[in-house]
C-alpha cells in the first residue's frame, strides 16, 4: 500500500507539472519599443499561459507582434497600448518584408483567449487614426488584429481607439465567441475614417454579440468560405452596415452559408442590410438572415446587388449571362426604422458620381433589389416599417422579371406596397 500511494503521489504530481499554468508580465521601457521583449518571450509561453499586459502602464507597441501558435493561451489587455504617432514609422514597418499582416497577427492554435479591459479608463488600444484621416493617407495602412487559423478561441472586452483601418479578421478560424468588444473610429476633424471595418467575418461557427462599432466602413463583412456565422444584440454607427461581401471579384467562386444578423441597432449608416456580389462573379451565398434591424438615418436600409463593381476601376462592366452570383433563401424580416432621404454625401464618396450612387433611384427606397435574372431564389422582405425624414412616400427598386417568387412588396421602381407575403 506504502508503494502504492507514493507511485499515485508521483504521478499526480507529474500530471500538475504537465498542466501548470504560466504567467508572463509583458515589461515596458519608458520610451521604448516593447514589441522585442514581448516576441523574446512568446516561445517560451505559448502553452499553458498567460501573458499580460499589466493594468496602469501604456505600452509601446511600436513594431507589430506576431504570436506563435498558441495552445491554452489567454493574451490579457489590462493595461493600453499604442502605436506609434508619427506616420512614417508604421508605414516602413507594413512595407517590410517581414510584415505579419496586421500589427496584432495570430498564427494558428486552439483556446486561445484574447481579452480586454472592463475598466472604463484600461485595456484601450490607441493606433492614432486621427492622423492618418486628416492627412488623408491610404499607403501602407495597417490592419489591426488577426486572429488567425484558430480552433476554439474568444474574443472579448477589447477596446479600439481610433484605429487606422481594418480592425478584427478571423480568417481560417473556427468556434470562435467574439463578445463585448468596442471599436471607436470616429474623425474629431471632419476628415472620414476610410476602410475601418469593424469585423470580417471568415471561418465557420462564429458568435459576434454584444459589441458596439462606430466606424467608416462595414460594421460586419462576411467573406467567401463563411459558413454558420451570428452577429446579434449589437450596435452600429456611421458605417456601411451589416455586409455579406463583396463576392465574387474576377468571376472567383463564393461560398457563403447560414448566416444571421438579429437585433442589431443601425445608427447614421451608409446601409443597413447588405449584400454585394461583383458583376461576373461565381458561386453560392444561401440562408441568409437579417431580422430585428432598427435603423436610424440610413439611406439604404435594404440593399441586394449582384451587380456590384468599383466606379474607380472604370465604366460598369456589361453580363447578361447566369453567372454571377446565385443568391438562395435570403430573408430580410422585422425592419424598423428612418430613411435618410435628404440630401447629403458620405465621408466615403471619392468619385462622381459616388460609388453609392443607384441609377434611378429617388432616395427614397427602403428596398434596391439589384438581381441578375434565374440568380435569386426564394428573397423576401417581411414586415418592414419606415417612413422618410421628408415623410415623403417610401419607395423600392426592383424587377419582376429577376425574380420567381413574392419578395414582400410589389417588385418595381415605385411606391412602397407590401403583399401578402410581406406582412
Amino acid at each position: 500500500m506504502p508503494t502504492l500511494l507514493s507511485n499515485l503521489a508521483i504521478l499526480l504530481a507529474g500530471a500538475g507539472v504537465a498542466h501548470s499554468w504560466s504567467t508572463f508580465v509583458v515589461p515596458h521601457a519608458e520610451g521604448k519599443d516593447d514589441t522585442p521583449a514581448l516576441l523574446a518571450a512568446l516561445p517560451k509561453f505559448s502553452t499553458n499561459s498567460t501573458i499580460l499586459f499589466q493594468q496602469g502602464i501604456t505600452y509601446n507597441i511600436f513594431t507589430p507582434v506576431k504570436f506563435p501558435a498558441l495552445t491554452n493561451v489567454e493574451v490579457r489587455i489590462e493595461g493600453n497600448l499604442t502605436y506609434p504617432s508619427d506616420i512614417p514609422t508604421v508605414q516602413a514597418a507594413v512595407a517590410s518584408s517581414s510584415y505579419p499582416g496586421a500589427w496584432f497577427a495570430f498564427s494558428g492554435g486552439s483556446n486561445v483567449t484574447l481579452r480586454g479591459s472592463q475598466d472604463p479608463k484600461w485595456g484601450w488600444v490607441d493606433a492614432h487614426g486621427q492622423a492618418w484621416w486628416d492627412a488623408g493617407q491610404q499607403t501602407n495602412r495597417p490592419h489591426g488584429w488577426a486572429f488567425s487559423k484558430i480552433k476554439t478561441g474568444v474574443i472579448r472586452d477589447m477596446k479600439l481607439w481610433k484605429p487606422i483601418g481594418w480592425n478584427f479578421a478571423t480568417s481560417g478560424s473556427s468556434n470562435l465567441h467574439i463578445f463585448n468588444n468596442k471599436i471607436v473610429a470616429v474623425s474629431d476633424s471632419g476628415s472620414f475614417p476610410f476602410n475601418t471595418d469593424g469585423f470580417s467575418a471568415g471561418g465557420t461557427n462564429l458568435l459576434f454579440e454584444d459589441n458596439s462599432v462606430q466606424n467608416g466602413d462595414d460594421c460586419l463583412t462576411v467573406g467567401s468560405g463563411a459558413v454558420n456565422i451570428t452577429f446579434r444584440n449589437s450596435y452600429c454607427e456611421g458605417g456601411h452596415g451589416l455586409s455579406i461581401g463583396s463576392l465574387g471579384e474576377g468571376g472567383a467562386v463564393a461560398n457563403v452559408q447560414n448566416v444571421l444578423f438579429d437585433n442589431v441597432v443601425m445608427n447614421n449608416c451608409l446601409y443597413g442590410a447588405r449584400f454585394k456580389s461583383w458583376t461576373g462573379g461565381n458561386g453560392l451565398a444561401r440562408n441568409i438572415t437579417w431580422r430585428n434591424i432598427a435603423f436610424n438615418e440610413v439611406p439604404f436600409p435594404l440593399t441586394c446587388e449582384t451587380s456590384y463593381w468599383d466606379q474607380e476601376d472604370g465604366p460598369k462592366p456589361t453580363s447578361s449571362g447566369v453567372n454571377n452570383t446565385h443568391i438562395q433563401d435570403f430573408l430580410f424580416e422585422n425592419f424598423v426604422g428612418v430613411i435618410k432621404d435628404v440630401p447629403y454625401v458620405e465621408g466615403s464618396c471619392v468619385t462622381d458620381p459616388c460609388w453609392y450612387y443607384v441609377p434611378g433611384a429617388t432616395g427614397k427606397e427602403v428596398a434596391i433589389f439589384d438581381l441578375y435574372p434565374q440568380t435569386a431564389t426564394n428573397i423576401l422582405a417581411k414586415n418592414i416599417l419606415a417612413v422618410t425624414q421628408t415623410l415623403a412616400p417610401v419607395a423600392v427598386m426592383c424587377n419582376a422579371t429577376t425574380v420567381s417568387n413574392d419578395v414582400g412588396f410589389k417588385c418595381w421602381d415605385g411606391p412602397f406596397i407590401p403583399t401578402r407575403a410581406g406582412i
